[in-house]
Order: C-alpha cells, then structure tokens, then sequence
C-alpha cells in the first residue's frame, strides 16, 4: 500500500493534488500494477488483496470521489466494463456469479470491484492476504488473454 505522501514524493506536479491517488499513479506508470485492461475512460486492474482469484478494480481515469458525483455516462462505461471483466473471470476461474461492489473506502478514488463468486462470504471485507507479484502477474495473463479473445483487447 502506499501512503499520500509517497506518492506527492514522486515530484510529478500532477501528484501535488491532494486528491491525487494510487490509483493515478498507477495508471500514468509511475507506481506498479496489473492493468488488465485500459481504454480513454478507464483501466481494470488487480487488486492486491483480492476477495477471489482475478479481483479486479474498475477505475476510471478521471479522478471522481464518490460514485454518486460520476456522470451517468461514464458509470454506464466503468459498468460495461465490468461485465466484459466479470464474464472473462468466471470462464478463467469459475464460480456461480460475478460480484460487484461499489464501498468507496479504501482508495478516494472511484472504482468498482469486480470478481468471480460462489457465495455471499465472497463479499467479506475483512482484511485478505496480499496476493504475491507471481500470482498477480499469472492472473494478469490469463485474464488479458481472455479479454483479447473476448474481443475486448482494450490494453
């Protein structure tokens, strides 16, 4: 995890924002992660303490707070998105559902949680062990694979 002020030390004036997060860092590359999908909008990425194996999160570019302040039309965006993730890890790594959830802590920076499920337990927020970079970087590749053979080779 990385704290506000690691990344305001990046030195980047686009990083002098309070409001700028992790997630920005992530998507102009200064800061590692597994982008599974990027498009003008948005990104999808692994999160590193995964509820299920190919948790991702939805982010939209833009830097949006709360859910409720988002556009309509980028929140239909963030949501197809989602869906073309959520099908793309139920045909990698199985389950009854694909959940998703919008909670808004962690990161004051809109994204949308999305990955396979077989139960309501699924959906615990509870701290979860951090998934190692090996076992990101594995699920990263299937699931870009999967997208791309889906057709949405949005990376």
């Amino acid at each position: 995890h990385y704290t506000q002020s690691q990344i305001s030390s990046l030195g980047s004036a686009r990083y002098r924002d309070a409001m700028s997060s992790v997630f920005t860092a992530i998507i102009h590359g200064d800061l590692p992660g597994s982008i599974i999908y990027s498009d003008d909008v948005c990104v999808a990425l692994l999160t590193i303490t995964p509820h299920t194996r190919g948790h991702a999160l939805v982010v939209p570019r833009e830097e949006i707070n709360a859910w409720t302040d988002a556009p309509d039309d980028l929140l239909a965006h963030l949501t197809s998105v989602a869906k073309r993730i959520g099908r793309a890890q139920l045909a990698e790594f199985g389950g009854t559902r694909s959940g998703l959830m919008i909670q808004g802590y962690g990161v004051d920076h809109l994204h949308l949680h999305v990955f396979p499920t077989t139960g309501i337990d699924d959906f615990d927020e509870r701290a979860r062990p951090a998934a190692t970079a090996t076992e990101l970087a594995e699920v990263a590749e299937l699931l870009i694979a999967r997208l791309q053979l889906d057709g949405s080779n949005g990376t």
